[in-house]
């Protein structure tokens, strides 16, 4: 069973579904200003038969190139804030490191559920407040520690059930600082390269990335994330709004769907 493991992940057909997998990343990658691991991971382990965990090291390490094009797309159109950023990043990588010490004593069941809740709350948010393109984000004595506190909560949500980055400080930065949300993309995709890169140095260590898989896929979505950072300048601020929601709620429905397993094994 191994060896036909070993065969899928090589192959045509499996850099075939690398590429697309890179190409669909990138586009959402450059559309919402998140990693695109949401759709990575899944993808490796219903398609290619990857472990859960090679699947999320694979995929963070193919987030360093894709966010690092993002982030030259949106500077170009001068929405990235980029001290605010590297504020986020600080607070996300001591976090991930808290994250990963704290893993196992909390169930990943409730913290599943928690985040789907957390998520509700942001989808029915995104329909009540529209984000100003023309909004900034003003360091001041109040909102340097709460960027700190967002860096960390986000690092220690990545840690513990690998799913974090633009997903949490998105809308965080849209709905409780009142950034325009081109501006919470580019700061958020920013925000991703030094954790993505700290994190894949430990993955590395521990065997848990396949680096001509990373290579496949972050070339890959190298070459739609630009397209995708475009399509997010021409869109409505409600209707990116709307879009941002339904990719959450995908995420949500994924979630639940982890958690409702993840109750199975102890129920029996």
């Amino acid at each position: 069973m191994g060896e036909g493991v070993v065969e899928r992940m090589r192959g045509p057909r499996a850099y075939a579904a690398f590429i697309g997998i890179g190409l669909a990343a990138g586009l959402l990658s450059g559309l919402f200003g998140v990693g695109g691991g949401t759709v990575i991971v899944p993808l490796l382990v219903l398609l290619l038969s990857f472990d859960q965990r090679l699947g999320a090291g694979t995929s963070l390490a193919a987030i360093v190139p894709t966010a690092t094009v993002g982030v030259i797309s949106y500077a170009i159109n001068d929405s990235v804030a980029w001290i605010p950023a590297l504020i986020l990043a600080l607070g996300s990588v001591v976090g991930a490191q808290i994250g990963t010490r704290l893993l196992p004593r909390i169930s990943q069941t409730v913290l599943r559920w928690c985040f789907v809740g957390f998520l509700v709350i942001v989808i029915v948010s995104l329909f009540l407040v529209i984000p100003s393109r023309g909004a900034g984000l003003e360091l001041t004595w109040l909102t340097v520690p709460l960027l700190v506190v967002l860096g960390l909560c986000t690092g220690v949500l990545a840690g513990l059930i690998g799913v974090g980055g633009g997903v949490i400080v998105v809308p965080a930065l849209m709905l409780g600082f009142g950034t325009s949300d081109l501006l919470a993309k580019g700061t958020s995709l920013l925000m991703m390269i030094p954790t993505a890169i700290s994190g894949t140095v430990g993955n590395l260590r521990n065997h848990n990335v396949d680096l001509l898989a990373a290579g496949l896929i972050g070339v890959s979505a190298c070459m739609t994330t630009a397209l995708g950072a475009w399509l997010a300048t021409l869109i409505d601020p409600f209707l990116g709004n709307i879009l941002f929601a339904v990719y959450l709620v995908v995420i949500a429905v994924q979630m639940a769907l982890k958690a409702i397993r993840g109750r199975r094994p102890s129920a029996a």
